[in-house]
């Protein structure tokens, strides 16, 4: 009887002591950081810009110093039209971004590229980051004079028509705030330096952080 007494005890304890350890042992994962993803061209990988200081890295710093826990990561590939932005969708998707921030077009205008299939691509692009759950910054650029306003005005107007039709936050024009500045604006004329960057991360951040959660 004793020894049976004894046993008992000591399952007793072992239960005792499994049950206070339990929520350490199966304590949940710790949730993963949602991503914003820079979805772009070269504007967005910052050629000529030294590492670290392209406009999404830029944007990563203003984040973790607003208190806002989120990954920024850099999806800009130089040369990308939006047509290469629809085929690059996949990846981005693989990613589950929480925002998209989507900045297309200038490489179509640059090359003259029909407006229609411009509007399609960025419509296809958007759309398509909605309905899988992300919400969608868009990014607008100009062109030069030398364009031509019957080319220039459809293509200004591409970008606020696509913001209206999926109801997105807009900047339309990328560059607003940085060509007027000197020194924001590399030798080609059309990349951002390192100072660039930082002004486009500024111009992001009013439309950015209503989307973000702290």
């Amino acid at each position: 009887m004793r020894i049976t007494h004894f046993m008992n005890c000591g399952r007793l304890i072992i239960l005792i002591a499994t049950l206070f350890f339990l929520p350490y042992t199966y304590a949940a994962p710790p949730r993963p950081v949602p991503v914003i993803v820079c979805f772009g061209d070269s504007i967005t990988a910052g050629p000529g810009i030294d590492p670290g200081h392209t406009w999404p890295d830029d944007l990563q710093t203003a984040l973790d110093n607003r208190g806002y826990h989120y990954k920024v990561i850099n999806s800009g590939i130089s040369g990308n039209t939006s047509k290469d932005g629809v085929d690059r969708l996949k990846d981005v998707l693989r990613l589950h971004p929480a925002v998209v921030i989507v900045e297309f077009g200038g490489n179509d205008g640059l090359r003259g590229l029909p407006i229609a299939d411009t509007r399609r691509n960025l419509s296809a692009i958007v759309s398509t980051l909605l309905h899988a759950g992300s919400k969608v910054v868009l990014a607008g650029i100009t062109l030069p004079p030398n364009y031509g306003p019957d080319y220039i005005k459809p293509f200004d107007e591409t970008y606020h028509l696509i913001a209206a039709q999926f109801r997105v936050p807009l900047l339309p024009e990328l560059y607003a705030n940085v060509y007027t500045v000197p020194g924001a604006i590399q030798e080609d004329g059309i990349h951002p330096t390192a100072k660039g960057a930082q002004l486009l991360a500024d111009s992001f951040l009013p439309l950015l952080i209503p989307l973000l959660r702290k």
